[in-house]
């Protein structure tokens, strides 16, 4: 469980969504808080951005709103070794062509493997074309745009601080740029363009416009959005910025692993909930934001489309403070929710209690890695996200993208393969909410039960 530094930290964070002004925050040190530093880099050797001072001033902003120092620079010679390592993130802001000399792109490349964060913003993707460890960093070039003009936003990822505050479509106008490759493969896609929505879209359909992903030992962030003065008054894409920044030096945790081949079990309509099932008493309430929060219990809404097998089952959760809730796998059709008790498993969420029956755990069974758990975790009022994958009589666990658990079922009361998935309601006194809850398909392996 987090401390209560951070918790205050994202109450800053929501505070700002709704266009308040909040007191900074305090942090731990070595990320974007209280004690953090973020580097602004805007120098331009080609086209250069009129919105640049407003960028700057908003991330100036969002530094004395959320707790941490702001440096801004177009003079190169900042990135030295000794220079870098003050920096929990760099934000690369518009900046064009070659800006870096060899021994200043060595520098980042050491604070990048060293596990700094980059955070590009916009023209970010139209520099340092013949530096192949900036391409891979930032995701994709630049290839061209058409006029600015308004388009949808289709937000792919709502479990990410860069991302979580929106709805499944974000309506904005900005420059949209098309770009030379498409990143998705490499890198986890947060958001993408509608191109039915605005005319110019060259990506056939497939348009990433903002992607995060783990890179060479360092953290990536990048946003396409941010052309115009008028993006860096806008609540929602400061937001969106913030965001990015605090999962890039570290504050915030998110599974930012490329991710492709889910279908959608709950998308946050009603009309995804035709195959769910209530078991025991209790309830999920549907918000107008797409999200299931739990009421009641103790029971459990359960897919009751089709069994699952061999798979890999995500889904964001979030908790309002010190609650309990779980995600039960491999049991068989029920409407009594202690069938899953007592026939499949429980991936645990609860922010106390022994280390079997915590956050992570198979609960009762077998507890996650506890140091590698916190690391991971973020804390209540920020959104997680869990995949649990399932293969044979195997059970692993990742939180934010980090593998925290692994499992074996040897039970033969007991069976993982061909069982059903729910979500917990726990109690009066629990409140946890769930969103894109989503299934992908796995081969089956020999010996997949073995634990090898």
């Amino acid at each position: 469980m987090r401390t209560s530094t951070r918790i205050a930290l994202a109450a800053s964070a929501a505070a700002l969504l709704i266009g308040c002004v909040s007191a900074p925050a305090s942090s731990s040190p070595g990320d974007a808080g209280a004690g953090g530093r973020v580097l602004v880099f805007s120098k331009t050797a080609g086209f250069r951005h009129d919105s640049i001072p407003e960028g700057i001033t908003a991330v100036k902003d969002l530094g004395a709103a959320n707790g941490f120092t702001v440096d801004a620079t177009e003079d190169a010679g900042a990135f030295t070794d000794a220079n870098l390592r003050r920096y929990d993130a760099v934000v690369f802001l518009s900046t064009t062509g070659d800006v870096l000399d060899e021994g200043q792109q060595t520098a980042f490349e050491h604070y990048i493997e060293k596990g700094g964060g980059y955070v590009g913003v916009h023209a970010a993707a139209d520099t340092e074309y013949d530096w192949p460890f900036y391409g891979g960093l930032a995701g994709a070039y630049f290839q061209n745009h058409p006029a600015i003009q308004p388009a949808t936003v289709k937000v792919e990822d709502r479990g990410n601080p860069a991302t979580a505050h929106l709805d499944r479509t974000w309506n904005r106008t900005d420059e949209w740029y098309n770009y030379r490759s498409n990143p998705r493969e490499h890198a986890h896609v947060l958001a993408s363009l509608d191109e039915s929505s605005y005319t110019g879209g060259t990506m056939a359909g497939d348009h990433p416009i903002s992607w995060c992903q783990n890179y060479r030992g360092g953290r990536s962030f990048y946003t396409g959005a941010g052309h115009t003065k008028e993006s860096y008054a806008d609540p929602a894409f400061r937001q969106h910025l913030l965001g990015g920044i605090r999962w890039a030096s570290g504050a915030a945790q998110a599974d930012c692993r490329p991710e492709s081949g889910y279908t959608s079990l709950f998308d946050g309509t009603a009309e995804s909930l035709k195959d769910w099932k209530q078991a025991g008493p209790g309830s999920f309430e549907l918000s107008d934001d797409g999200t299931l929060t739990s009421a009641g219990g103790m029971g459990m809404l359960w897919y009751a489309g089709r069994p699952l097998g061999s798979y890999s089952l995500k889904l964001d959760w979030k908790m309002a403070g010190d609650d309990n809730s779980g995600v039960f796998v491999g049991f068989p059709q029920s409407d009594d929710p202690w069938s899953a008790v007592n026939n499949g498993y429980e991936v645990q969420i609860d922010a106390t209690d022994a280390p079997d029956r915590t956050t992570g755990s198979v609960y009762s069974f077998q507890s996650a890695d506890v140091k590698k758990r916190d690391r991971a975790l973020n804390p209540p009022g920020e959104w997680n996200t869990y995949e649990i994958r399932v293969e044979g009589e195997r059970l692993r666990i990742w939180l934010n993208g980090v593998k925290v658990n692994d499992f074996t079922n040897a039970d033969p009361a007991r069976s993982l393969r061909d069982g059903y998935v729910g979500i917990q309601n726990h109690g009066n006194d629990d409140q946890v909410s769930f969103r894109d809850i989503r299934v992908k398909d796995l081969p089956a392996k020999p010996g997949a039960g073995s634990g090898h």
